[in-house]
């Protein structure tokens, strides 16, 4: 029997002509043996614009739905997925070679429930830019990416967009949260406060910076939007936190 890890896109338009360079990145992956990879790539929204885009392989399975950003294209691509492992990446990023394979490493270690890599920026002239604040390589424990993300100005120590996740924890936090921007840093946030995570130092993904990208815009960062953005994960991830407590009042 073949294990199956589950690939989530979420694209629109302006993005998709990246989906060959994603691709690219995703069929030179070398996998542990017994285990092949499913690419669900899901539009946000139903245009003409995408589907041209969407490489010819058996293991892609590609959907439609109504307008709602990344994060509600990733939760209705959840409802295609057959993998155990639930992998995140972006129509305009690159998976680095081996990062699959780390990922069902890491899965594997007793006690883990999601994993997350150093990332690099894809610069427009081809540079790249690494982070100078990566954790060192082991486990998450429950709470800490949530503490260091209070502390600095709502920046996390570890990249959203590297997630790896088991599927049924991705299904019972209710997928992505509904928010026009950062809702896989809402993930990541309710994920680190049920569970225990793990850091891999090489670099698993390259997240390419480019005009069109939607972090890029002005709305991303306007203020009154941020603010309300960062409350509700917060108090999302605050909450979660507290069920172990409201398990031992009930008990």
């Amino acid at each position: 029997m073949t294990n199956v890890i589950s690939v989530i896109t979420a694209v629109h338009g302006p993005a998709a002509e990246y989906l060959a360079d994603a691709y690219k990145s995703l069929i030179e992956q070398e996998l542990p043996a017994g285990w092949d990879w499913q690419w669900v790539i899901q539009e946000d929204g139903e245009t003409d614009d995408v589907a041209p885009h969407v490489p010819d392989d058996a293991r892609i399975s590609f959907g439609q739905g109504r307008h709602g950003r990344a994060g509600m294209a990733r939760t209705m691509g959840m409802s295609r997925v057959t993998g155990q492992y639930v992998r995140v990446l972006d129509a305009d990023d690159m998976l680095t070679p081996g990062a699959l394979a780390r990922d069902i490493a890491a899965l594997s270690r007793p006690g883990i429930a999601w994993t997350t890599s150093r990332v690099l920026d894809l610069l427009p002239d081809g540079r790249t830019v690494g982070f100078d604040q990566d954790p060192p390589e082991g486990p998450i424990e429950r709470g800490e990416v949530l503490r260091h993300w209070k502390a600095h100005d709502f920046r996390a120590q570890v990249h959203p967009a590297t997630l790896c996740v088991r599927q049924e924890l991705v299904l019972a936090l209710g997928g992505w949260m509904a928010l026009p921007a950062s809702e896989d840093t809402g993930l990541l946030m309710s994920l680190n406060a049920v569970s225990r995570g793990w850091f891999t130092a090489e670099t698993g993904l390259l997240y390419r910076k480019w005009p069109g990208q939607s972090t890029h815009q002005a709305a991303h960062s306007a203020e009154v939007e941020r603010t309300a953005r960062m409350g509700v994960i917060e108090a999302r991830a605050e909450a979660l936190l507290a069920l172990e407590s409201w398990r031992l009042n009930e008990a």
